[in-house]
């Protein structure tokens, strides 16, 4: 399949073109464009590409934040045959330049903020040019590919420090795609979220699914989870998608009542792990939604298996209050490995198929990911799971997030499970830091503040004593990342922090 044309990511807005060329493709506040209107700038800017000075680009960086310059680079690129690489104006410029330069990105589409950093890397000494994107000849069509070329990479963080870049090529965005079309019944009528930041993988889920079906993206800005229900219905938005830590938000701002949202059709999370709990509450506030969890590192192409939710037979197929993952797509197989040997019902998750990237940027990076084995190449998730009663999936935590407290083997995850069920606890997240020569386990938690022997005292109905954490920090709500995850790494500096500083929490007694 490496030597043979394709369909072209582009080609799914091409699709959406035939369908709704005059409609609204995207709306980003008062920003917006019609089919039409971003075809035509995606070929112009694609033939200004293919047109500049030096040597014709193999990636061009995307450095604006969403909205009409994001949306119609990123199709030029696709357009011009080119590898897109999506960047956030709004990242330390020293990490920003570290992506630039593993992608070797040699040109740039910026807006106004990304054009100020842009310039400030360039006076740092960074050879790369910024596209002018006025009188151009335009691209007559988009270019083909090949099933090997590389639509876009993506960065995620790496252990060192240094980010690592997958590249997704078309042949894996071609086989997802044809996969989403088969499983869901999308229109020209749907009106999709866009929360996730272009730089996070399933914004290419809420991309190219609208405008595959001739449908409107529309991003959610912060302010419209005040009142959630609200801004969904004034926007008409019918397809919703984020991380689960969105509903930890609606929740506390009252947007989980009843049927307060009876016009979405589908409800996708991804990201993190979905509590089974959280899915149950959501599936109340919008009855006539389809909810499924979805699952998959950047690796494997936005989401590589997936759970349709039932509010019967979901909760009992979970471990650790957590919703199972479901069945890996068809086309891909997979194996859980325990201790280098296959298991038949827990292990680490390894899959290959044809979403699987051919590897990072940085070939140096691969070593313990990606593994040979008979004859075929694997990417080890890091991920723990077990099969559930039904064959499917269930998330239990990280491999390599695993600790050993007092000769136990603890899952943060099964620590997560029983503060949650303590008294005035809405929601847990468990850490380990070292103190000495000890692993310490220290939870965040929202919702009422407790003591530590209140905590102790309920833990001890479901924890073995060794395992009952011994620090414990209030907080009003937890902390997410730039893409709307926990941000379990600042939650570390933290424990590390109050664990050096007291062996208590002192606003926790």
């Amino acid at each position: 399949m490496a030597g043979e044309s394709v369909s072209a990511l582009y080609g799914l807005f091409l699709d959406g073109l035939r369908k709704s060329p005059g409609r609204t493709a995207f709306r980003v506040g008062d920003d917006s464009a019609t089919y039409e209107r971003l075809h035509e700038l995606a070929l112009s800017w694609g033939g200004a590409l293919l047109r500049t000075p030096s040597p014709r680009p193999t990636a061009v960086g995307v450095l604006a934040g969403k909205g009409t310059v994001c949306y119609a680079g990123i199709l030029a690129g696709l357009a011009a045959g080119v590898t897109v690489v999506p960047l956030r104006p709004d990242f330390p410029a020293a990490r920003t330049r570290q992506m630039i330069e593993a992608a070797r990105v040699s040109t740039l589409i910026v807006d106004e903020r990304g054009g100020e950093v842009a310039a400030t890397l360039r006076a740092e000494g960074l050879e790369v040019q910024v596209l002018a994107v006025g009188a151009s000849r335009a691209l007559p069509e988009p270019r083909p590919v090949r099933a090997d070329d590389i639509a876009y990479v993506l960065f995620t963080s790496g252990s060192t420090g240094v980010p690592k870049g997958v590249p997704i090529t078309h042949g894996n965005t071609g086989h997802y795609f044809r996969f989403l079309a088969g499983r869901y019944d999308f229109t020209c009528d749907d009106v999709f979220s866009q929360t996730f930041d272009l730089t996070f993988d399933c914004a290419m889920f809420d991309l190219f699914c609208a405008w595959g079906a001739g449908a409107t993206s529309v991003a959610v800005p912060p302010a419209a989870y005040r009142d959630l229900p609200s801004f969904l219905a004034e926007q008409g938005v019918t397809v919703w998608f984020s991380t689960p830590s969105a509903i930890w938000t609606v929740r506390r701002t009252g947007g989980l009542r009843a049927a307060a949202m009876p016009h979405l059709r589908w409800s996708f999370f991804a990201g993190e792990a979905l509590r089974c709990a959280d899915a149950a509450d959501w599936q109340r506030a919008a009855p006539a939604s389809v909810v499924e969890n979805l699952y998959g590192p950047t690796e494997l192409t936005v989401t590589i298996a997936g759970h349709r939710w039932s509010q019967e037979a979901s909760p009992g197929l979970g471990v650790n209050g957590l919703s199972p993952i479901g069945s890996v797509n068809p086309g891909h197989d997979h194996l859980l490995i325990e201790d280098g040997r296959l298991a038949d019902t827990e292990g680490e998750l390894w899959i290959t198929g044809p979403q699987l990237t051919p590897g990072y940027l940085d070939p140096d990076h691969d070593k313990g990911r990606f593994v040979e084995r008979d004859d075929r190449v694997w990417y080890n998730t890091g991920d723990r799971v077990r099969r559930a009663a039904n064959g499917e999936l269930v998330y239990l935590g990280r491999a390599d997030s695993q600790v050993q407290v007092q000769g136990w083997r603890v899952e943060p995850a099964e620590i997560d499970h029983a503060v949650r069920g303590c008294e005035g606890v809405e929601n847990a997240v468990t850490v380990s830091t070292t103190a000495g020569n000890a692993t310490e386990l220290v939870v965040f938690y929202t919702g009422r503040p407790t003591s530590i022997s209140r905590f102790a005292a309920q833990l001890r109905r479901t924890l073995p004593t060794g395992l009952i954490p011994r620090h414990y920090r209030h907080l009003d709500e937890l902390p997410l990342n730039p893409n709307g995850k926990v941000d379990r790494a600042g939650l570390r500096d933290r424990a590390a922090e109050l664990v050096a500083g007291t062996t208590v929490a002192p606003d926790d007694l």
